[in-house]
């Protein structure tokens, strides 16, 4: 292990560092927490802390396989501050850029103040990270991209339409911003931070918070932690933590084992990684997984997606997990590892319980085999929910 106790990401264009061991801060402190207890940073807002509202957005930038940043939206109010590590933070008060005495808005900014986005104020700066967002992104200014986009967002005072004409207005002629100009040197050092790809433990006094990049250390530190609690987005862990003051001694991510987000489609049907983002398999879904496009299309919000995954989904064993009954319907096949080896479980087999599955102490959920339907089979789900998204 190099540095174990190290936490290294990006903000502003430096690298901050977080010694757990020498910190008031743990592991699991949520990166909304973290960036409150910074005076300037404290445009980030909490509002309800269980993902619902989307006032405390932030974005994160990742490195690519093609030696690019790709940015996604995330609720800092579920978002483990170690399970940042290796990426760059972007924060309201990233966008605005200072020359001498004057402030020089972001385009989604300056598109935001002339089209009337705003009033009270309180939900602006997650629904302009959401936008920030889309601006980044490849997407479309398509009406039902840009209500995508925003189903994370509650606004209570301003009403969505000036918000919408806040996006078109910038959508069709993006130009390049000051991310792109300095795309280069934020490559460089997250490259720096990510070239040991070693396994992590971030050691706190009354945490352990372990973050292997590889299934086989996953495994090895379950077998030495059994009662190491396993997360991958969190979004519902961070919930208990939020609202019961749950805190874990000991936490097991796995969410920076690529291996485990891999998606591929053998000849007998779709194999989904244990750790691919809801998002993923919602892209995936629209040409490859048509039986699964109309859950995922009301599935939480782009901010819970971009986190959460189907492994968590099926993992926590609650009965208000939407892909659940799917998989049975779909006569899903979980593939787990262990000390052993790897064994098969039909989906029907793997919940015991409420809020109860079959893994032993020493296994991992890897991946899921959704066969192909058969060909003249109907499948059709619905959702029964007070609201549309985020339900």
């Amino acid at each position: 292990m190099r540095n174990p106790n190290i936490l290294k990401f990006v903000l502003d264009n430096r690298v901050v560092e977080i010694d757990f061991s020498k910190s008031d801060f743990r592991p699991s402190t949520t990166v909304l927490n973290y960036l409150r207890s910074k005076s300037e940073y404290r445009g980030t807002k909490e509002g309800c802390a269980e993902g619902d509202c989307g006032a405390c957005t932030v974005v994160l930038g990742e490195l690519g396989h093609d030696n690019r940043i790709h940015y996604r939206a995330v609720d800092s109010c579920m978002l483990f501050l170690a399970s940042i590590h290796g990426k760059q933070l972007v924060t309201i008060e990233s966008l605005a850029q200072r020359n001498g005495t004057e402030t020089i808005l972001h385009p989604v900014q300056k598109a935001m103040v002339e089209q009337h986005g705003s009033q009270c104020g309180f939900c602006t700066p997650g629904i302009v990270m959401s936008l920030f967002s889309f601006y980044k992104s490849n997407l479309q200014a398509t009406r039902e991209n840009i209500v995508n986009a925003l189903s994370g967002n509650l606004c209570r005072c301003t009403g969505y339409e000036p918000i919408i004409n806040a996006v078109k207005a910038i959508a069709d002629d993006r130009q390049p911003d000051h991310f792109d100009n300095s795309e280069p040197n934020t490559v460089e050092l997250l490259r720096q931070i990510n070239q040991h790809n070693d396994m992590l433990a971030f050691l706190h006094s009354k945490q352990s918070y372990f973050l292997p990049s590889n299934l086989a250390d996953a495994l090895d530190i379950l077998s030495k932690n059994p009662d190491a609690f396993v997360v991958n987005g969190a979004t519902d862990t961070a919930i208990k933590q939020n609202k019961k003051h749950e805190y874990l001694s000991k936490i097991l991510d796995i969410s920076a084992i690529d291996e485990l987000k891999k998606i591929r489609e053998p000849q007998d049907g779709t194999y989904i990684g244990a750790g691919a983002s809801i998002e993923s398999i919602k892209e995936l879904s629209q040409n490859s997984l048509p039986e699964l496009a109309p859950i995922l299309n009301v599935f939480a919000s782009l901010q819970i997606r971009n986190v959460a995954t189907l492994g968590g989904n099926l993992c926590t064993a609650s009965p208000i997990g939407d892909l659940i009954p799917l998989m049975f319907a779909l006569k899903a096949k979980l593939e787990i590892s262990g000390p052993e080896g790897t064994r098969w479980v039909n989906a029907e087999e793997f919940i015991v319980g409420y809020r109860k599955n079959c893994l032993q102490p020493n296994e991992l959920l890897k991946g899921i085999l959704i066969p192909k339907v058969e060909k003249g089979t109907m499948v059709k789900t619905e959702k029964v929910s007070t609201r549309r998204d985020l339900d």
